[in-house]
């Protein structure tokens, strides 16, 4: 019975915590899975630990103990303090909270509680602890425990994805070609579209005067004064380039630099599209060229409010790794912020990060009709979430009907892979 019971429990995938206590400097702990909230007022919450071992003894001693809970990068400190090692506490910033507990200063988040209850539980015993004091010093995935296997969160497909176009209507204005059919149809099969500028007159009026849905036209900014001209232009969504890790990537639309004026220019621009009910879409260029600085500005930019934020792939590769770790970080520091990426087409690799951000939970894309300017083609985005049985609002057919009727104006066949063929 207990062999079928422990095969059965291995099943339930769990976080991965490593539960401390001591007092006058004397640590001692050890990883947990069985741990869990009870109550919001007073927050409480529970860790069952095994009658026989010393955290059991200490914690009842103490009356109190800690959680810290471990991120994605953190299994082999989990595994240390599941094992035996001479100081499991070396090599990591620890610092003492109320009860005297140690916390990791890096956890994913710690919480200092003082035992309130005490309850028998077979071999264990159920310590529920009155929580004292807490902190999230990070937001990157945690860890998971599955089936006697360290793993991190599951990755399954999204129910439906969406694509943007945000490069088509720049290229074709710098080619001289006329673009507002082809915008009409994007719209009409359901994509937002970028119109192109400029937005340096409050009065000027774009994009042939026509009537637009705000929802399926966007415009990129880098000044609060240049909100008026967006909401004459019919535009619904106020796009502008944040503070950001590396350089720009060389794009039609270059000419749009970051908000003037730093963090304070990027806020008084969220705050003006919010004054005239406009969404905003912070845009993070080359966040795929590593570093910290990606995921601390994703924070920073959902406290500020935008309702999405842009991941671009710029002078720096995107690959299938790349993409991966920067997203499971991306979706905890983004919290309930919707990220959309913007990758480019390298050497058929631009699919394969598609899919891989499709797999990290992504289902928006920034993309452009037929690839004309080096990003993924919107197109070949629709054909691979048809292959994968993702469903989507937009028409690919019309954006098929769009690729061809661009290919004559454009002089030569598309980047686009897959615009040749409808299904």
């Amino acid at each position: 019975m207990e062999t079928d019971f422990r095969a059965v429990m291995a099943q339930w995938p769990s976080g991965v915590v490593i539960v401390t206590t001591g007092a006058a400097g004397h640590w001692h702990g050890m990883t947990a899975s069985a741990f869990s909230s009870v109550s919001l007022d007073p927050p409480m919450v529970l860790v069952c630990l095994a009658r026989g071992t010393r955290t059991h003894h200490l914690v009842g001693e103490h009356g109190g103990f800690a959680v810290s809970i471990l991120g994605k990068d953190q299994a082999a400190l989990g595994r240390r303090f599941a094992g035996h090692h001479p100081d499991h506490f070396a090599g990591h910033a620890w610092t003492t909270a109320l009860t005297g507990a140690p916390v990791l200063g890096d956890a994913v988040g710690w919480l200092d509680c003082r035992v309130a209850h005490a309850y028998p539980g077979g071999d264990h015993t159920i310590f529920v602890g009155e929580v004292l004091a807490s902190a999230t010093p990070r937001r990157v995935a945690p860890v998971l425990f599955h089936s006697r296997t360290w793993s991190h969160l599951a990755d399954p497909l999204p129910d439906r994805i969406s694509v943007a176009d945000t490069g088509l209507l720049a290229a074709l204005r710098g080619r001289g070609v006329e673009a507002t059919p082809l915008a009409r149809l994007l719209r009409g099969a359901g994509m937002r579209v970028r119109l192109a500028g400029p937005w340096n007159d409050p009065a000027r009026r774009t994009d042939a005067g026509q009537e637009l849905d705000p929802a399926t036209a966007s415009a990129l900014v880098d000044r609060p004064g240049q909100i008026g001209a967006v909401v004459k232009a019919g535009a619904g969504v106020v796009e502008f380039v944040a503070g950001r890790p590396g350089p720009a990537p060389p794009r039609a639309d270059a000419a749009t630099a970051p908000a003037e004026g730093g963090e304070d220019a990027e806020a008084r621009v969220v705050e003006a599209a919010r004054r005239a009910g406009l969404a905003t879409v912070a845009h993070l260029p080359d966040s795929f060229a590593g570093g910290d600085g990606v995921t601390s500005a994703i924070a920073r930019l959902a406290a500020l409010g935008c309702d999405e934020i842009a991941l671009e792939e710029g002078g720096s590769p995107a690959t299938p790794i790349g993409v991966r770790r920067l997203l499971q970080d991306a979706s905890a520091a983004a919290g309930g912020t919707s990220l959309r990426v913007g990758l480019r087409e390298r050497h058929g690799i631009g699919l394969v990060n598609a899919l891989v951000a499709m797999k990290s939970g992504v289902w928006q894309f920034d993309t452009t009709l037929g690839g004309v300017d080096g990003a993924l083609p919107a197109e070949d985005v629709l054909f691979l979430a048809g292959e994968l049985e993702v469903d989507s609002a937009v028409d690919r057919a019309a954006l098929v009907a769009g690729a061809a009727e661009l290919e004559s104006s454009w002089g030569s066949a598309l980047p686009g892979r897959t615009y040749r063929f409808a299904c």
